[in-house]
């Protein structure tokens, strides 16, 4: 009898970087509610916070079916009752499936367990730029008065690479998609605060990254 083969993918980063990321939800999250991740990739971010973020519910979701199908896989390897299988999520779209009456697909029950926060890792720089406005659209219109939107990755800020490896990175995405890059902070900072998401605080992380925490008003 042959084994199914094994969904799950691997990010190298992920593991360098879950601590400290950690580390930083753990002091700007709401202490309860549902924390929707965007993109979530692989899934290995997930099965490592949901464990560690009880009593929030985490819900992954990614555009990608194969992003999905690893995600399942990882949470089937590592269970964890507050994790919640991964949905379809477009972040351009006008409306996302947890803006409808109920999860398609969900056992969550966000009637219960409302979003509190968003956690969007490593996205916005690996997408066109139509997904960073979608993003804040989308976070403007689900995130209560004092929701969270917490944001990771390099960034460039007045308009310089802060590190040279983060040029690089820029230069290698632009190569891979005329649309991708890594974005200006004041950019992304003024998009937020078009769609009434207050920047709160910017922490510096591991390899030249960000991490960037914003307030719906």
């Amino acid at each position: 009898m042959s084994l199914l083969p094994d969904a799950r993918q691997f990010a190298p980063a992920t593991q360098r970087n879950q601590e400290p990321i950690l580390a930083v939800l753990r002091e700007v999250l709401p202490p309860t509610g549902t924390v929707l991740e965007i993109s979530s990739g692989t899934g290995e971010h997930a099965v490592f916070f949901a464990p560690q973020l009880q009593p929030r519910q985490w819900l992954p979701s990614d555009p990608s079916p194969e992003a999905r199908a690893s995600i399942a896989a990882w949470q089937a390897d590592r269970p964890t009752d507050n994790l919640h299988p991964p949905i379809a999520l477009d972040v351009r779209d006008p409306i996302w499936p947890v803006e409808q009456e109920s999860l398609p697909s969900s056992s969550l029950d966000l009637q219960r367990y409302p979003i509190a926060a968003i956690v969007n890792i490593n996205m916005i720089h690996i997408a066109p730029w139509a997904a960073c406005l979608g993003l804040m659209a989308g976070a403007s219109r689900i995130l209560p008065p004092g929701g969270i939107l917490y944001l990771y990755g390099p960034f460039k800020q007045s308009g310089q690479h802060t590190a040279a490896s983060n040029a690089a990175f820029d230069a290698s995405l632009k190569q891979r998609h005329p649309e991708w890059g890594v974005r200006d902070l004041e950019e992304v900072m003024a998009i937020a605060q078009s769609q009434s998401l207050a920047w709160v605080k910017t922490y510096p992380m591991p390899a030249n990254n960000l991490s960037v925490v914003f307030q719906k008003q």
